[in-house]
């Protein structure tokens, strides 16, 4: 009986195992064409769960389209994209309910004040109790006072804030972050990147990471994709790809490639 039992904790203490390296999402071979231009060529990765994966890249490397793709705003010109082991196109609704979105560089509505906004995709998403977590997200991130403001009057930083805020709500599993950091000043963009760790650590959180500020990539990201001609030039802990191309930092490597400096023969 008591054997019985150790086999029992083996099994399942290997199943868990198992759990925690399947991937929460696996892109395979995504290729995006428009007319005669190749966005995405081939592009393969995938994000682990509770894992912080940063999407890096010059302007035009790929890194929006593979966002668009992975949000079903487009789709691919061939490959497969799973989420939660499911196939995205075929359970996209299911899968979105799970994941969320944040972007510098999207707006919300304009007339509506902040509270209605967050409110609004609330429900969308159907939070239990969402007065309580709208209140709680601003708390968070510092901007309880901006409640009652109209939206479109917010400056860049603060409507930064309140994108994020929006996309917490649901509590996801993925966070697909474009250049979360851009319009904010240092000292909030430091808040910001030691709470998407927080709650990595503390949720197990999942997030897909686009920036050009290699400090939010160091701090922020536990391993990296940097994307040259819709293809993967490197993939690995930051610190790891700098090395790799014999260069002095992640920015010295994103400048170099920037400037043609490195070649693309590095690619896989």
């Amino acid at each position: 009986m008591i054997q019985l039992t150790l086999v029992i904790q083996t099994d399942l203490s290997n199943d868990a195992q198992m759990l925690a390296t399947t991937p929460i999402l696996q892109a395979d071979q995504l290729v995006k064409c428009y007319g005669e231009f190749t966005a995405l060529d081939g592009l393969t990765f995938s994000l682990a769960p509770g894992e912080s994966l940063g999407l890096l890249g010059v302007n035009g490397a790929g890194k929006t389209t593979a966002m668009n793709l992975l949000l079903g705003l487009t789709t691919p010109t061939s490959g497969q994209v799973r989420i939660f082991g499911l196939d995205f196109w075929k359970h996209r609704i299911e899968i979105l309910r799970q994941i969320n979105f944040s972007s510098a560089y999207t707006a919300l509505p304009s007339n509506l004040l902040v509270w209605q906004n967050l409110t609004v995709f609330a429900k969308l998403y159907g939070v239990k109790n969402f007065k309580q977590k709208i209140d709680s997200l601003l708390e968070m991130l510092d901007i309880t006072h901006l409640r009652k403001s109209v939206t479109g009057k917010l400056s860049a930083g603060e409507s930064t804030r309140v994108n994020l805020a929006k996309s917490l709500l649901n509590d996801p599993r993925i966070l697909l972050l474009d250049e979360p950091t851009a319009s904010l000043d240092p000292d909030i963009a430091d808040r910001v990147r030691k709470l998407l760790r927080k709650l990595q650590k503390e949720n197990g959180l999942s997030i897909l990471y686009t920036s050009h500020n290699m400090r939010d990539i160091e701090e922020v990201c536990d391993r990296l994709i940097f994307l040259h001609g819709g293809k993967v030039l490197a993939e690995g802990t930051p610190g790891d790809v700098h090395e790799r191309f014999n260069r002095s930092s992640l920015e010295d490597l994103f400048i170099g490639v920037a400037r043609g400096e490195v070649e693309a023969i590095g690619i896989q």
